[in-house]
């Protein structure tokens, strides 16, 4: 056997290895460990867009956003309304499968809450997940995987983020 069927035979068990990671529909694919809920900054946030006339802000800060090795996109977005009150999460969008989670809620009295038994969601179901789907949309995805890097997502949001 030569080196070039050697070399072929390891990227494509690479490819394959990698491509089952984001990969909705492969049987092995697993959820990795969930890192805690992030501390966030409401000072620096990106805000972008759900819809519009919508009543709330929606912003993301961008040092809770991470790109975990199991495909999962994981945040913490705040929707803030016209009066400030907020309604802060920590959440994971997985591309791949059109699908988003919500680990934790947060609030001022009482920090991070763990969500009980925390299950995948549809991005485009009829629960109120428009904020995830826009977040998906404006940067977090690059189609049905996870945009490149946390500073591309950041960057997106900042030139995509909002409804013209």
């Amino acid at each position: 056997m030569t080196f070039r069927f050697w070399v072929a035979a390891g990227l494509l068990g690479l490819s394959c290895s990698v491509w089952s990671q984001f990969n909705p529909d492969a049987l092995d694919w697993k959820e990795g460990e969930v890192p805690p809920a992030p501390a966030f900054d409401v000072g620096k946030l990106v805000e972008f867009d759900v819809s519009t006339g919508s009543s709330l802000v929606y912003g993301v800060d961008p040092a809770t956003l991470r790109i975990g090795n199991d495909g999962i996109v994981r945040y913490v977005v705040v929707a803030t309304s016209r009066t400030g009150v907020r309604n802060v999460s920590y959440e994971g969008i997985r591309c791949s499968s059109g699908e988003f989670k919500t680990y934790a809620r947060h609030s001022a009295e009482g920090g991070w809450r763990p969500v009980d038994k925390p299950e995948w969601r549809s991005l485009f179901g009829n629960m109120p997940s428009r904020h995830a789907v826009q977040l998906a949309k404006a940067g977090a995805c690059n189609n049905s995987a996870p945009t490149s890097s946390v500073d591309e997502i950041v960057n997106r949001l900042k030139t995509h983020g909002f409804i013209q």
